[in-house]
């Protein structure tokens, strides 16, 4: 546990600088392009710091793999479980999603699609540098 926490919090404090810094991009563009009309400063803050907040966590979450004493579905599902929860609560209270339950199901459906999604890529990168490894090794 003293190895997750370790790995979650210099993972995550990695990545935090990064949330906010993609928001300040977007926000710079939208401004420069004239597509955003007005950004309420109390607005900004709240979001940059939910950002952060959120990209602490979703980073942070990763070392979850590095407890090996858990089953590996065991840890997929903690990972897109926490996942899910700090996204969609981000969502929410900034506005970005309505708290109905048709856009919610929507998000959700999009969620559980790219994430297993992600990890069939995954799984199909492992599974074909596994053979690569296996066929060095019998030569």
């Amino acid at each position: 546990m003293k190895k997750f926490l370790k790995e979650f919090l210099l993972r995550g404090l990695i990545c935090a600088a990064s949330g906010p810094l993609v928001l300040a991009v977007i926000y710079g563009i939208l401004g420069a392009t004239g597509a955003a009309e007005a950004l309420v400063p109390q607005k900004v803050c709240s979001e940059i710091l939910s950002i952060m907040a959120l990209a602490f966590i979703v980073a942070g979450m990763t070392a979850i793999y590095q407890v090996e004493q858990l089953p590996l579905p065991t840890m997929i599902l903690l990972h897109g479980g926490v996942l899910y929860i700090v996204y969609i609560l981000t969502y929410l209270i900034n506005g970005w999603l309505m708290a109905n339950l048709k856009p919610i199901l929507i998000f959700t459906g999009i969620f559980a699609v790219g994430y297993t999604l992600i990890w069939f890529v995954i799984y199909l990168v492992e599974k074909a540098k596994a053979k690569k490894l296996n066929e060095l090794l019998k030569n």
